[in-house]
């Protein structure tokens, strides 16, 4: 079923409004402070703007990656995503009513843009959109791991179909890989996938994923966890499903963060394989269903602390 449903998923597609590129995620922290030290000392982000209990964090190139606000719970509350110039909200928003779908239209809620049309996704997390960015930060001097960008972010969910179909009529996702019947890989660009989502018991985040330039990077990001005392919970290895290297460990807010590099890029959707590499399974390689047992490439198995996080 899942395999005639990827063959279906083929260019082109209609949707809502298309989603170009992943903006950024909305942090709840119990302890504003403590995350703020994590992700710039470690991470290498920068603050940007700061307001009462709130800071926002740009990446190496410039743009924003990470909102963060005090709250009683670590979440995951809020993601951006990038939409074309020539988008007319009013016109958005009309078409989510139609679907049943409440949307709201802010000003200046962002230090990147000054209008944004915002709507919840069926498991609760809000969805910001906006149009165009400026370069908040001149941070090309790296400090600490410094990411190329956030990449993607991952989902535990209690119904990964109503979840699927949303961003795919919605926001113009594809699928771009399964893993059995429970875990999902979506893409809205030409990365492998900027969006998964994984059947559970409750909704909350699983990992939030930075990434990295080449292996190099990705080794001494592992060396500088380490050295502040961080413990790697799995890798480095390299995925069979988007085929991308990784090494993940746990934040200041026991948030699980990958480290990543070399994703699988799909670069002609008409086309509908993935750009070739060597180290892929299929000639070429096209969206397709794996089994658990194929979804490493190379690599240590995870640990039971990175396993936990599905079924807490």
């Amino acid at each position: 079923m899942i395999e005639k449903k990827l063959l279906e998923n083929a260019y082109p597609w209609t949707c809502i409004v298309q989603a170009r590129r992943l903006g950024h995620a909305l942090l709840h922290t119990p302890d504003l402070e403590r995350q703020l030290a994590y992700y710039t000392d470690l991470v290498g982000f920068n603050v940007v703007a700061r307001e009462r209990g709130k800071a926002y964090l740009a990446s190496r190139a410039g743009q924003l990656a990470i909102e963060m606000q005090e709250s009683d719970i670590a979440d995951c509350k809020a993601l951006s995503f990038e939409v074309s110039s020539d988008v007319n909200f009013a016109e958005v928003a009309k078409a989510l009513q139609a679907h049943g779908i409440a949307s709201e239209a802010r000003s200046d809620s962002l230090p990147t843009a000054q209008e944004v049309l915002a709507f919840r996704d069926p498991k609760g997390t809000e969805i910001v959109l906006f149009k165009g960015w400026e370069r908040l930060v001149d941070a090309r001097k790296q400090v600490g791991i410094s990411p190329l960008k956030f990449g993607h972010i991952a989902f535990i969910v209690t119904d990964i179909a109503k979840v699927v179909e949303f961003y795919r009529t919605v926001l113009g996702f594809r699928e771009s890989d399964w893993i059995e019947d429970y875990f999902v890989f979506m893409r809205c660009n030409a990365d492998h996938h900027t969006a998964n989502f994984i059947q559970g018991r409750s909704s909350r985040m699983h990992h939030i994923a930075f990434e990295l330039q080449d292996a190099g990077h990705l080794r001494r990001a592992c060396d500088l966890v380490g050295q502040n005392g961080g413990k790697i919970i799995w890798g480095p290895g390299r995925h069979s499903v988007g085929h991308n290297m990784f090494a993940y460990h746990r934040d200041a807010d026991d948030h699980i963060i990958e480290y990543y590099c070399e994703l699988d890029q799909m670069q002609d959707e008409a086309l509908g394989h993935y750009v070739p590499r060597p180290w892929h399974q299929d000639f070429p390689q096209r969206p397709r269903v794996w089994l658990q047992s194929e979804s490493m490439s190379w690599g240590v198995p995870p640990t039971e602390d990175f396993k936990k996080q599905r079924h807490q």
